[in-house]
């Protein structure tokens, strides 16, 4: 292990284009089925709908947020609509499956999307058992990343000191509020929707372009580790 990490005992992961690549697009599906629920909801044509949820996604936080606070929209009834997708693009990344299996201490996933859905995408990316527990967005009670209070029950519920522990992100906004915390912070910067909106060397610690190939530095090579401890 990276000497300025062996203090880490807790690994948290955000989820969508942070354990698989931002090139596999998987959000080009889900903005298509939030374009199509809003249509329906406020019986408006695409380019409205667009406008809406992108307007909500920007003042909110999420767009699920903001159509619950504007137009009272059940969470589950959205949720299980826009993330009724195809996750045939996704697929497992060796190196990220096995630099998570030997990552020492605890491992969460910390996502804005529900726990449903994310189960689906662990299971295609060959991590469905590779997480002590996640934190999705029914658990934050709907207060999504960035908000404070998401992070603050993050580490209430599961038991986390902020000082041990790591954040992974591809939206360099979210980790601030992990860094006022304490956490140790990764921006795996790989080009999503909106990933270098605020970002601030002040609350990012490393930055990386994939992250397989950041975990697989750190930790450093298995054989040569083995081989080292024979001597």
């Amino acid at each position: 292990m990276l000497a300025a990490l062996r203090h880490i005992d807790c690994w948290i992961f955000d989820l969508d284009n942070s354990l698989y690549p931002a090139s596999c697009n998987l959000f080009e599906l889900i903005d298509i089925r939030m374009g199509e629920f809003i249509q329906k909801l406020l019986r408006v044509d695409a380019v409205e709908a667009r406008r809406v949820q992108k307007s909500y996604f920007h003042e909110h936080g999420t767009t699920l947020a903001g159509l619950m606070a504007a137009e009272g929209v059940d969470p589950h009834e959205f949720l299980d609509f826009v993330h009724d997708i195809d996750m045939a693009r996704l697929t497992a990344d060796p190196a990220v499956v096995d630099s998570i299996d030997r990552l020492p201490g605890r491992k969460f996933v910390f996502t804005n999307g529900d726990e449903r859905y994310a189960a689906r995408v662990l299971e295609r990316l060959g991590l469905a058992n590779a997480f002590d527990g996640m934190h999705d967005i029914h658990a934050m009670g709907y207060v999504p990343k960035p908000n404070p209070v998401a992070y603050r029950a993050l580490c209430e519920r599961h038991s986390i000191e902020p000082k041990t522990a790591l954040f992974v992100e591809d939206m360099a906004r979210n980790l601030k509020p992990a860094k006022a915390l304490g956490m140790t912070t990764v921006w795996v910067d790989n080009g999503s929707e909106q990933a270098s909106h605020g970002a601030d060397d002040s609350f990012i610690d490393y930055r990386t372009h994939d992250i397989g190939v950041w975990l697989t530095d750190i930790l450093g090579d298995e054989d040569e580790r083995a081989a080292a401890a024979s001597h």
